[in-house]
């Protein structure tokens, strides 16, 4: 996969409302060799943003509201103000107050916060740091995925580096404010990207989400206060206070605005990792961006914020864009942008079939829809697959995601019920082909 933007030929199928995104500067990805190593980092204008923020006399309040000024709204899916979510914070007391970074992505279809730590990660810091000043805390866990071996290692490296010229750890620039930044290693599973979940693993617990109320803010890590925010969000934290809110703001959409990074993958011609403006059309980003359907396919289907998110047929994205409004009336979600392409050769039925066999093996096991509501969800998916399906399966298959969403502490039954819902609703026709014609009326079984 790439990590680039491109500059090439409009295909003609829309026009971007994103403003002049092929002339767009990229900022956090740029294209620099080595930005990730310190010292060209620090020539780029690397932690100038945290200098600015502690030697420049900026309360923390005014950190927090400048990013909430700038609509900055959380990258990791749940699309939450950044800023807004940093006030819930109580007022400071004697006791420790964490920052949890979210590196656990383990959702199919999303891989950005990976380049971001490979390619950029003293800005991830930089971000953390500044997070951690707005909201008096001395400790910061950035919790990465466990799969991600390499990238654990490259970014405790870099983090030593950084300790070492005073940029982390006991009065930093020669201010009263310290803070440490620690790095765990995930453990292995998806539930733990869940924000309570996560907090329980870092405990050595088991990664049970917990009932919320009461909120993390008020009762987080080990009891105390603590705000858990995505790789991708912290990472714009420096730009907003570099460029300022106005800058920030006035980029892409005006409900989700700023840069993104959109993961691209699946049967297009340069599937990766792009940085544009939010706001970009779904056509664009497929026929431009990456060049195109692979070997000249028509396009089927596009999920376009990672396997939760309902997938759209391709009748169905002309003037649709990649912000949260845009998408809400298309009947899908923006995610964490990560788009991935269906070309018309695809079995959405065995597409399916591996979406719902993922969040089976992935359900925590906690909640009984969620427990028992994944594994039906997959059997039955996988019996009409293999054309031991009846029409009756179809209706079946609905009443579960009815019985799961909405009746879990955490949203992973949602997540499962979600693709299985709208697939089956816009896809209808490819599942009654492998259905047998049903023995029992659906009306009878239901009275049964």
């Amino acid at each position: 996969m790439e990590v680039t933007s491109s500059s090439g030929t409009s295909s003609g199928k829309a026009t971007s409302n994103a403003g002049n995104w092929k002339e767009y500067e990229r900022v956090l990805l740029p294209p620099v060799k080595d930005l990730h190593k310190l010292d060209v980092y620090e020539d780029k204008g690397g932690y100038a943003a945290l200098r600015e923020v502690l030697t420049g006399k900026w309360e923390p309040a005014t950190v927090a509201d400048t990013v909430k000024a700038s609509g900055l709204r959380g990258r990791g899916g749940a699309s939450f103000n950044t800023g807004l979510k940093w006030t819930f914070m109580p007022p400071v007391d004697d006791g420790p107050r964490y920052l949890c970074c979210n590196g656990d992505e383990s959702e199919p279809g999303t891989f950005k916060d990976r380049q971001l730590m490979e390619y950029n990660p003293h800005l991830v810091f930089e971000g953390i740091l500044i997070a951690c000043y707005a909201m008096s805390i001395t400790t910061c866990y950035l919790y990465i995925r466990g799969e991600y071996a390499d990238w654990i290692t490259h970014m405790e490296r870099e983090l030593e580096k950084a300790y070492a010229r005073g940029y982390v750890g006991k009065n930093i620039f020669g201010t009263d404010f310290s803070t440490d930044i620690v790095i765990h290693k995930g453990a292995g599973a998806y539930i733990c990207g869940e924000e309570t979940s996560l907090m329980e693993s870092l405990e050595g617990k088991r990664a049970y989400p917990r009932i919320k109320p009461p909120f993390p803010a008020q009762f987080g890590c080990w009891g105390r206060p603590t705000t858990i925010n995505n790789v991708e969000t912290l990472a714009c934290v420096p730009l907003i206070i570099s460029r300022g809110a106005d800058w920030f703001a006035g980029l892409g959409a005006k409900t989700l605005p700023g840069p993104v990074l959109y993961g691209i993958s699946g049967h297009v011609n340069r599937p990766g990792v792009y940085e544009y403006p939010t706001g970009m059309l779904i056509s664009d980003l497929i026929y431009d961006v990456c060049r195109g359907m692979r070997n000249d396919k028509k396009l089927k289907a596009v999920v376009p914020g990672g396997s939760s998110t309902p997938p759209l047929r391709a009748d169905m994205i002309d003037g649709i864009c990649m912000d949260a409004d845009s998408l809400r009336e298309a009947g899908s979600m923006m995610g964490t942008a990560g788009m991935l392409v269906m070309d018309e050769d695809t079995d959405m039925v065995k597409w399916l079939r591996r979406v719902s066999h993922f969040y089976h093996h992935e359900s925590c096991g906690q909640c009984t829809p969620c427990r028992e509501g994944t594994g039906w969800l997959e059997r039955l998916v996988a019996k009409i697959d293999e054309g031991e399906g009846n029409l009756r399966d179809l209706d079946l298959l609905i009443d579960l995601c009815s019985e799961m969403e909405g009746r879990t502490v955490c949203a992973l039954a949602d997540a499962a019920a979600w693709p299985v819902r709208y697939t089956l609703d816009r896809f209808r026709d490819e599942f009654e082909a492998k259905c047998r014609p049903s023995s029992v009326p659906v009306t009878q079984l239901v009275t049964a």
